[in-house]
């Protein structure tokens, strides 16, 4: 017996083509990777593919688990997962999204890769953090160059060859990283892991670490107390012997979102680490290891809004509601919309971000920039996530609230990118310590927006309030928040003023700098274009 016809369903958006998207497209080409366009096209149809977000699906469902002993009680420390999240993996890998850029001797090479990982992150957010500690190991482990010669070619091999085998008789190489203990946190200095040197050159390491992502991955770079001081150390999983090194996995986390990644909590039984930089320099070199995961906090994070507004406006033009389309009813224009202006803006200053990693190693200027535009984006970008996944759920009404509409996954994945490597707090005083250490990153950061002066008056206001908020020092670790939100939203402001399209940057002028805004998404002024601005999310 038929009860009723069903009418008003969406489609499904999959296969759509993530690549569909002109500010990553304009940002590519202006940051200097417009080679890459062919292949970031292509990886764009993939990550959008009924294939590849199926394979998302299953790696969230089935979740992995960890196997400490064998049958026989032999300790094995294995972590088994979904057989997708090794196509994921492997997708990434054999697409360059690692360690891959740093071997490349071409212009570009960074800003390709972030298009990239900026796509892939749309089948899946969890495997996006081994291949991103992948990327991120390759400038600290220089510090020691033997090992650095014996492993980069590895971490940047196009090849995922995935097992519990010696490092370098690998194919390619996975990377992870292991700072934070239960006594500290975010308070690396306060670990209390120790290195004892050996006559061989290398430590043994007894200790804990209280996060440990991805622990399957074939080496660790982490921190312990060594003689003189903390210091960084490089752990493999299988030894040159071919034994294991002693890195216990006592449990997998049971986290908000990111099912998919095994993120961990592990105990060194006398492991065997190399010394990689100096004896108490472990912060210092392990924090470049951090500054290049902070690009793809904001990547995965800019990934996610981007998803999140492509879905509800799918959503919204296929729905009907009090005799019109969602997609024009006035008020959830303006919501669409104001959307739409979070995520382009996310979406340019990540593609800047990228070219001045590029850049970064002949010209101090782009270095100086990268420093403090990284805390400052990493901060500001990752805090909006959350509100922005939240928002976009709920144009989906009570749709988007079930698992199956795939918006509960995009909410619980949101809130990661402002914690990892560093809550709001730890960015937000980082950009203040970056700013007292190194003046220089200060003139980077107003010559840099001072491009944009002259285009917006109400930008050129919100430049000015910067140099005043920063002139008065008073206070000004309890102000920390108040100073780098605006620094923020101004460097989006001049690369949207400069670059974005017309409609998006006047908008977003206008309700961020301009005070024209109400508390949540959806309160843009009137006369705002847009038509203009919702056709850059209709794929």
């Amino acid at each position: 017996m038929q009860t009723h016809e069903v009418f008003n369903q969406v489609p499904d958006i999959a296969p759509f083509d993530v690549a569909r998207n002109p500010a990553l497209l304009e940002g590519l080409h202006r940051e200097g990777a417009g080679w890459a366009e062919a292949e970031v096209r292509e990886l764009g149809v993939l990550a959008g593919g009924s294939e590849a977000q199926e394979w998302g699906r299953l790696a969230n469902e089935y979740p992995p688990v960890l196997h400490t002993h064998d049958r026989y009680g032999n300790r094995i420390d294995e972590v088994e997962f979904h057989p997708h999240w090794h196509d994921l993996m492997n997708v990434a890998v054999s697409h360059g999204l690692h360690g891959a850029p740093w071997l490349e001797d071409r212009p570009g090479a960074h800003v390709a890769r972030a298009a990239k990982f900026y796509l892939w992150g749309a089948a899946d957010a969890g495997h996006m953090c081994p291949i991103s500690m992948t990327y991120a190991v390759v400038p600290a482990l220089r510090h020691n160059k033997e090992l650095s010669a014996k492993y980069e070619p590895l971490l940047g091999s196009r090849i995922y060859d995935f097992g519990l085998r010696e490092p370098s008789s690998k194919a390619g190489l996975i990377a992870g990283m292991s700072m934070t203990e239960k006594q500290g946190g975010s308070d690396v200095r306060a670990n209390t892991t120790t290195a004892t040197p050996q006559p061989d050159g290398s430590y043994r390491i007894v200790g804990h670490k209280w996060f440990t992502s991805a622990p399957m991955s074939d080496m660790f770079l982490t921190l312990a107390q060594a003689p003189g001081g903390l210091s960084c150390f490089l752990l493999p999983r299988v030894l040159p012997d071919g034994t294991r090194n002693p890195i216990r996995i006592q449990r997998l986390k049971d986290k908000l979102g990111n099912k998919s990644n095994a993120s961990s909590e592990i105990e060194y039984e006398n492991a065997i680490g190399w010394l990689v930089g100096a004896e108490g320099a472990g912060v210092k070199t392990i924090i470049e290891m951090v500054n290049m995961t902070r690009l793809d906090c904001v990547i995965g994070s800019a990934t996610g809004m981007r998803t999140g507004v492509v879905f509800a406006a799918h959503h919204a033009r296929h729905r009907e509601a009090f005799g019109a389309k969602l997609f024009d009813q006035p008020a959830m224009r303006n919501v669409l919309a104001d959307l739409v202006i979070e995520s382009d803006a996310a979406t340019t200053v990540m593609m800047r971000l990228a070219g001045a990693t590029d850049r970064a190693t002949g010209d101090p200027a782009e270095a100086a920039l990268r420093r403090i535009a990284l805390a400052v984006t990493k901060y500001w970008v990752c805090k909006r996530a959350p509100s922005h996944a939240a928002e976009a759920l709920e144009c989906f009404g009570g749709n988007g609230y079930a698992e199956e509409s795939g918006m509960p996954r995009l909410y619980r994945e949101a809130p990661l990118m402002s914690i990892w490597e560093g809550s709001g707090n730890v960015a937000a005083l980082d950009a203040l310590r970056a700013m007292g250490r190194q003046p220089e990153t200060v003139e980077a950061y107003f010559n840099e927006v001072s491009l944009a002066r002259g285009e917006n008056p109400r930008l050129d206001d919100a430049i000015t309030r910067v140099g005043k908020e920063l002139s008065d020092l008073s206070d000004i670790e309890y102000r920390a928040r108040r100073i780098v939100e605006l620094m923020a939203l101004v460097l989006q402001g001049a690369q949207l003023v400069r670059h974005g399209h017309p409609a998006v940057a006047d908008a977003f002028c206008a309700s961020r700098l301009g005070d024209d805004w109400g508390i949540a998404f959806g309160t843009l002024p009137t006369g705002v274009d847009t038509g203009a601005i919702l056709e850059r999310a209709l794929l």
